[in-house]
């Protein structure tokens, strides 16, 4: 076990939980938008919030710390993404996975209209899925967490034409893969 906390610590803590409560919520809807996934969103989240608390004193100097903090955050999330994209993925068979999971998949015991909704997003998510890494995010930080082309362009460090361009190219990739998936 660790050493005990002192006062020095209590006073890091509680300075540290001011900073940043005002942006914990946004920080961790970042997450999951960029991530798309609960169990990811809260490692991202967690991975950042412990790299921000060892720099605190830096922290406290900030003049904005919300667009730095998502800043990090994106960061963090593109670093662990060339990381992970270099590991060989390994596919799971239904037949693997635990009873419970296999239950709480989607097209139970739902009523028609649930189930005509969750087809639907589940048709999103795959044709997001299609996307590129760069399209995806622009699509999610624009239409689904309603960023602003400004905002977007200080999160990624790229240019407001190209996230204009990348929104444009994703909506019609999105559109044709909806539409075809139609007809099936």
């Amino acid at each position: 076990m660790g050493k005990p906390m002192d006062g020095n610590d209590n006073k890091a803590l509680a300075g540290f939980e001011q900073l940043l409560r005002p942006h914990l919520d946004g920080l961790y809807r970042l997450a999951f938008r960029l991530t798309g996934k609960k169990s990811e969103a809260e490692d991202l989240f967690q991975d950042v919030l412990t790299k921000m608390y060892v720099k605190l004193d830096d922290l406290a100097e900030i003049e904005a710390p919300g667009p730095w903090l998502k800043r990090v955050m994106y960061n963090h999330f593109v670093d662990n993404r060339r990381r992970y994209s270099r590991q060989r993925l390994v596919m799971v068979e239904e037949a693997q996975l635990p009873a419970e999971t296999v239950e709480s998949l989607p097209g139970g015991d739902c009523p028609d209209s649930e189930v005509s909704r969750g087809d639907n997003i589940m048709r999103l998510e795959k044709a997001l899925e299609m996307l590129s890494e760069e399209h995806r995010q622009a699509v999610l930080l624009h239409d689904v967490e309603g960023y602003k082309i400004k905002e977007i362009q200080e999160l990624t460090g790229d240019a407001a034409g190209t996230i204009k361009s990348r929104l444009h190219r994703a909506r019609a990739r999105l559109r044709e893969i909806l539409e075809s998936s139609a007809t099936f």
